[in-house]
Order: structure tokens, then sequence, then C-alpha cells
């Protein structure tokens, strides 16, 4: 009998460290403070705060 030969395909893997760690943390700590800036009328650090969040550190820690 001829034995299966398989090739081995190498599949990526998604490692969460802690820096991927910090950086969720922060992006989620900036988006928390941001809303609670919106709600209570700051209309100049709310957004810098909720864009930070969302647009650099959010998607740090998913790509890090």
């Amino acid at each position: 009998m001829a034995r299966s030969r398989r090739k081995s395909i190498a599949q990526p893997t998604l490692k969460f460290t802690r820096v991927n760690l910090w950086f969720a943390l922060g992006g989620l700590a900036s988006i928390v403070l941001g809303f609670v800036l919106l709600a209570q009328g700051s209309i100049t650090l709310a957004p810098l705060l909720l864009v930070l969040g969302f647009v650099a550190l959010l998607p740090l820690a998913i790509i890090a």
C-alpha cells in the first residue's frame, strides 16, 4: 500500500499577547471616557478620545 502524503500547509494563527491586551484596554477606556465626556457636553475632548479609541487603539489591538 502506498502511503498517503499530505502537504503541510502553514495556517496563519493570531496570537493575543499582553501588548494586544493593553491596546484593547486603552481603546476601551478611551471610548468609555469619550462617551462620558460627550454626555456631559464636551465637544472638543470627547470626539478626540472616540476617534483615538475607534480608529487607532482598537485596530492596533487586533493587528499588533
